[in-house]
This record gives structure tokens, sequence and C-alpha cells, in this order.
């Protein structure tokens, strides 16, 4: 089984860039392909970005379309997501999960959950 580590969340104000890393251990990640979810206070979890696990399909929220970008080092057993031009509504928990064959958007599909990190954007 893998184990996901989730890091890089912090306060920052509007217009500003984050990348968040998912550090995996106990498998590779070549196994794996890899979503990123969100969750606000009062919200439902949602899908933010995927990658598949080559790394040649990715697959993004039509709210970050264009502003996050994902990523995978196989190097370093890490996936990322780089976050930039940040809103406040981008204000959340980000989850790094991970799945066997195929990406997808819904949480369900995903077995292995990071303990998440909180990105908070003031206006």
């Amino acid at each position: 089984q893998v184990q996901l580590v989730e890091s890089g969340g912090g306060l920052v104000q509007a217009g500003d860039s984050l990348r968040l890393s998912c550090a995996a251990s106990g498998r590779t990640i070549s196994t794996y392909a890899f979503g990123w979810f969100r969750q606000a206070p009062g919200k439902e979890r949602e899908f933010v970005a995927s990658i598949d696990q080559i790394g040649g399909i990715t697959v993004y929220a039509d709210s970050v379309k264009g502003r996050f970008t994902v990523s995978r080092d196989h190097a370093k057993n890490t996936v990322y997501l780089q976050m930039s031009s940040l809103k406040p509504e981008d204000t959340a928990v980000y989850y790094c999960a991970a799945r066997t064959y195929y990406s997808s958007s819904s949480y369900s599909a995903y077995s292995y959950w990071g303990q998440g990190t909180q990105v908070t954007v003031s206006s």
C-alpha cells in the first residue's frame, strides 16, 4: 500500500502562488494515478485535478483550469499541484489521493488518501 503526505499549504494573498506536494512512501508512484481534491468548510469534497500513471493525461476542474498544474516526479516519488493566481474561493483543505490504473474525477474511486493541507487565500 502507498502512504501519502501532503505539504506546502499556507496563508497567501489573492493572486499569489503555492505549490503543494504529495510525497508517497511504501510503493512507487508509477503504480498509481493521482487526484487532488479540496474541501471548504461546510462544503462537499470536490475534484481539483488528476494525473494518470505516466503523467501524459491531466484533467482539471473548470474552476482551476489555466491556473493550476498537476505533475509528478517519479524520481522523487512525489506528485505536485502548482497553484497560481489564487483566489479567496480556492480556500480549502487540499487532499492528495491515489488509485491504481486510471485517474478519475470521482473521490469515491480513490483508495488512498493523505491527511490534507490547509490553503487559505485572503482578499
